[in-house]
């Protein structure tokens, strides 16, 4: 006990902190928020993109650190993150909880402060996310799709924070981003297979890196992509996109696709580390061309 104090106490500490929050991953869905926030609003008020971003980030911060508090003993059996501040005891589980909860809160009530629904939807996003998501990830492959319902509310919850209300257009978004999720993770599930087995964890859709599962992954790569064009037929409220859009739009569906197909043929960790990779070039990539598709046409 007396070490762990020592460490919490070090120099280091607040690196320890920051690191539980997994910033890459909260920033780049922070980023999806922003694109959002950008799609729907008409006049951009900078307090409500300030208390999106900054809360946003405790929200999706805070629901990284319940899930690592959760996984804390099986991290612990993985090489990827063994070394993590739970499981080498560089923070301990008592401090963590009153981080995450603390962070929770101040992010639900930043979001609050921009509208109810924003609020709702963060709070429900971290609910799903650390207390169905997380247990569900030991017992079943159908983990995936209950995470990918918290994983598509950020790109929505910024249209939200923009209108106050849900409909047809954060709808689309967040039908965009759900889909996405299951070539994006199982990607990561089948190149990191082994270690997930190692701390019992269940990704894969058929519960190995086969034929099957690469079968899947090209199945919702190619929703993925007709949803991300749906906008070009109008029928999507205000989220509209020009054809010329669709056409780099159709184009990186195509990428997308050709990695999916690749790991079919193949089915290699290379091979799934690419197609990891083409996926999240290809939503930060749509999400910015949506945006600049709003502001040239």
């Amino acid at each position: 006990m007396t070490d762990v104090n020592a460490i919490e106490r070090s120099p280091s500490m607040l690196k320890n902190y920051i690191e539980i929050t997994k910033p890459r991953l909260s920033i780049v869905v922070v980023f999806s928020s922003i694109a959002g926030y950008f799609l729907a609003a008409n006049t951009y008020e900078w307090q409500t993109l300030v208390l999106l971003c900054i809360g946003g980030y405790f929200l999706v911060g805070s629901s990284n650190v319940f899930n690592q508090i959760i996984e804390k003993d099986l991290d612990a059996l993985m090489k990827r993150t063994q070394n993590r501040p739970l499981p080498t005891g560089r923070v301990s589980v008592k401090n963590a909880w009153i981080y995450g909860v603390i962070m929770a809160l101040s992010g639900i009530y930043m979001l609050f402060l921009i509208n109810f629904a924003t609020a709702f939807f963060g709070a429900l996003s971290i609910l799903l996310y650390a207390a169905v998501y997380t247990p569900l990830k030991t017992r079943t492959p159908l983990c995936v799709f209950v995470g990918a319902f918290p994983g598509a509310i950020p790109y929505m919850l910024g249209w939200v924070a923009a209108s106050g209300n849900f409909g047809i257009e954060p709808g689309t978004l967040f039908m965009l981003q759900f889909f996405w999720q299951f070539p994006h993770f199982w990607a990561i599930g089948w190149m990191l297979e082994d270690d997930y087995k190692a701390g019992g964890f269940k990704m894969l859709p058929t519960g190995a890196a086969d034929k099957g599962t690469a079968v899947q992954i090209i199945l919702y790569t190619i929703w993925t992509v007709m949803v991300s064009l749906v906008p070009v037929f109008g029928v999507t409220g205000d989220l509209y996109m020009t054809p010329y859009s669709a056409v780099i739009v159709g184009l990186l569906g195509g990428w997308f696709l050709y990695y999916a197909i690749k790991l079919y043929k193949e089915r290699s960790n290379a091979i799934a580390k690419k197609l990891m990779l083409v996926s999240v070039s290809y939503i930060t990539l749509i999400q910015i061309i949506y945006v600049v598709d709003k502001f040239i046409r």
